[in-house]
């Protein structure tokens, strides 16, 4: 009997193209997670993503495209500030919000006015945008509201049952090197706000389009904005310092759930590379619980706490449920 995964992983480019242009999906590393693509110009190939994923059809997707030039279309003007960035920080881990432009259809952007724009530093993800010469639709490669994946394993492991071999594939392009989801800043707003921290942070952003940068205000408009989200199975628990982390760990073990410490605060670059892996491995191992050390407020810390944090809320939230409150 074929497993569930036999057919769609490859490193073939040719593959994926043929893939993307027929309307089937393929999932496409990226310096910060594999993403779930489509062909953003084929509507029933974006509907799919939905589908597999098991995603709100009003959650906006990002548009990938292979840099400043190819955007024509997607947006409605590339306007001085996007130029700056995307000039600067392109390729790279940076989504920017623009309004959008003729291209993009409601699909795409759960009807919103506006649409995430990036250029992902994947070579792999890169060369696939060069060659494919139009936009891709992508959101990370798992099922909705759960871990994000780093690796085509992960991918595998979360959408093997949901795509078809022969219409699907899984690129696989190796460990992802940033291992968060892209910044995302919103330049429809004066001034521009930071939705969705990452790699490139607030004040870089503000460095480079020499403003201040606002908090992001109001409804979700972008990925990532859900207040719990990147949820895994086991509960996972944040602790400012270390010495909290093990009492919290001590106390699950005398209340007799199997309980670990996650401390990766003395190299942030790697904390952030291994988050993902690092919550998969707790499931994989049937934790209870992880107890995980928040990093400092600052750069890619940043980002790192704001995931810790969104995946903890979703675990309360099932507590909590279980519970009766």
């Amino acid at each position: 009997m074929p497993s569930p995964g036999e057919g769609l992983l490859t490193t073939d480019l040719d593959v994926a193209l043929d893939r993307l242009r027929a309307g089937g999906l393929v999932a496409i590393p990226t310096e910060t997670v594999y993403g779930l693509a489509a062909d953003a110009d084929q509507p029933a190939a974006v509907a799919r993503i939905f589908e597999v994923k098991g995603r709100p059809r009003d959650h906006p997707l990002i548009v990938h495209v292979a840099g400043l030039d190819a955007l024509d279309g997607w947006v409605d003007e590339v306007s001085e500030p996007a130029r700056t960035l995307g000039s600067t920080c392109w390729p790279g881990p940076l989504t920017m919000l623009l309004r959008r432009g003729p291209r993009t259809h409601d699909g795409v952007t759960g009807g919103r006015p506006t649409v995430g724009v990036r250029a992902p530093g994947h070579p792999l993800a890169h060369d696939l945008l060069v060659r494919f010469g139009g936009g891709l639709a992508a959101p990370s490669a798992n099922r909705f509201g759960k871990v994000s994946p780093t690796t085509a394993e992960h991918v595998l492991h979360d959408l093997a049952h949901h795509l078809e071999p022969g219409r699907d594939a899984i690129l696989d392009g190796g460990a992802s090197s940033v291992g968060v989801e892209s910044t995302i800043v919103d330049l429809t707003v004066t001034p521009p706000e930071v939705l969705r921290a990452g790699a490139i942070d607030a004040s870089e952003i503000g460095r480079l389009l020499a403003s201040s940068i606002g908090d992001a205000s109001g409804p979700s408009r972008a990925s990532g904005m859900l207040e719990a989200h990147y949820e895994p199975e086991c509960l996972v628990v944040p602790s400012e310092t270390i010495d909290e982390a093990r009492r919290r760990v001590a106390d699950a073990a005398a209340a007799g759930r199997r309980a670990e410490l996650l401390d990766r605060t003395d190299d942030l670059v790697v904390a952030a590379r291994s988050l993902y892996a690092d919550l998969r491995d707790a499931d994989a191992r049937g934790l209870d619980e992880l107890v995980v050390v928040l990093p400092p407020a600052t750069g890619i810390g940043l980002a790192i706490r704001d995931r810790i944090t969104k995946a903890a809320a979703g675990g309360a939230r099932r507590r909590d449920s279980s519970r009766g409150g």
